[in-house]
């Protein structure tokens, strides 16, 4: 599982997952989709169209990645969770097949969501990529429209060190003869979508230079407001291929993306007086619009719960963070977690000062006693830290 253990996980090609298909009889060709990656906001994305979709009255499947809580959050109909039954037969009456072919947890729960989707007759499926986009294992799909978010620079050592190299790699979800929508780009990036979508006959579509009507949402952070126009230009695209879509369905969507989908961890305010927030921001294009809106926060004092996974490039995230901030440096509590007296270690260069705790909850617990009813509490730096919260 590449969430809990990394590089080990991950699978350099494709043939696994198409082995999987044949083997299940093809069930990505069973459904209408739409294909979501990018750096950050893929997943709350993902959830947008999935809410819009709902109140547009289809039957909705949704599939994304990392769970926080339960492993069934990312496989969805209509918000609600794959029921452990079917997980449970999936294994059962696949097992075999599995062991002999060495397939990954990814791999597995992606054949396990097609073939649910399939079963259930969904009308269309929201896939977020896992990671990249060309060797993800969601790229067996031929969807109505393809999304890329962003690029950033995070899993550099698998999707290379530059920015074009990575918008190469989440290029790869382009499909001929198919739409794609692309969020915001970098000089660097906005030539490599055009070769490829040029390849592909593609139309595409830059949403940073097209107008797009702001509507109100129910996710918090600042940083959504581009995420709905990328969502609000994707459903512009679905529409000319004939999915009904009204203006009341969008803004409903739109405004009932949490009601709708159950999802969690972003700009989630957890309690006030004082206010803590999560967010699962981990890489430095994500953290730096999350702690840019800290700042705008009105508090006295601010107290940073925070925790990191062994792969994170702490020279690009640390110099981020508030020095006039108290720290409760954690250490998530999966394989990959960093230690903690490390972190707070490798943080003093940066003017980051606090103590080291044994996990995220007793991190939490000390914030808490410490913080005064106008201070301010932030928990992050990680997917797995919110979780453990949460």
């Amino acid at each position: 599982m590449y969430q809990r253990i990394g590089a080990a996980a991950y699978k350099v090609d494709l043939s696994n997952t198409l082995k999987l298909m044949d083997y299940l009889k093809g069930p990505q060709y069973s459904f209408k989709s739409v294909h979501v990656a990018g750096t950050n906001g893929k997943g709350s994305t993902s959830h947008m169209l999935a809410s819009i979709f709902q109140e547009a009255g289809y039957k909705t499947g949704l599939y994304t990645s990392p769970h926080l809580k339960d492993f069934r959050e990312r496989i969805k109909i209509n918000g609600e969770l794959i029921s452990k039954e079917s997980v449970i037969d999936f294994v059962k009456n696949h097992q075999s097949f599995f062991e002999e072919n060495q397939l990954s947890f990814f791999e597995m729960t992606v054949g396990l969501a097609f073939d649910y989707f399939r079963k259930e007759k969904v009308d269309i499926a929201i896939i977020e990529v896992g990671l990249g986009g060309r060797l993800d294992s969601t790229n067996v799909i031929l969807p109505e429209v393809s999304v890329i978010t962003n690029i950033g620079l995070d899993h550099t050592r698998f999707l290379g060190n530059t920015l074009e190299e990575i918008a190469f790699e989440k290029a790869g979800i382009i499909k001929p003869n198919t739409p794609v929508v692309i969020g915001e780009t970098y000089p660097e990036t906005k030539k490599v979508f055009q070769e490829v979508a040029i390849a592909n006959s593609s139309s595409i579509i830059f949403v940073e230079v097209e107008r797009v009507e702001a509507y109100p949402i129910d996710l918090l952070g600042e940083y959504q407001k581009k995420n709905c126009k990328t969502a609000i230009k994707t459903v512009d695209v679905l529409k000319e291929k004939e999915w009904k879509i009204t203006e009341e369905a969008l803004k409903k969507g739109l405004s009932k993306i949490v009601a709708n989908t159950g999802l969690l961890g972003r700009w989630q305010i957890l309690q006030e007086n004082p206010k803590v927030i999560c967010d699962t921001a981990h890489n430095k294009e994500g953290l730096e619009l999350v702690l840019e809106q800290l700042q705008k926060e009105s508090f006295n004092k601010l107290h940073i719960v925070l925790g990191v996974v062994d792969d994170k490039n702490l020279e690009n995230i640390l110099p981020l963070f508030p020095k006039d901030a108290a720290y409760y440096y954690c250490k998530p509590d999966v394989i990959r977690g960093f230690n903690q007296e490390t972190l707070k270690k490798e943080s003093l260069p940066y003017g980051l000062v606090g103590l080291a705790y044994l996990s995220v909850k007793e991190a939490y617990k000390a914030a808490l006693i410490n913080a005064l009813e106008d201070d301010l509490i932030y928990i992050g730096g990680s997917t797995f830290v919110v979780a453990e919260i949460l």
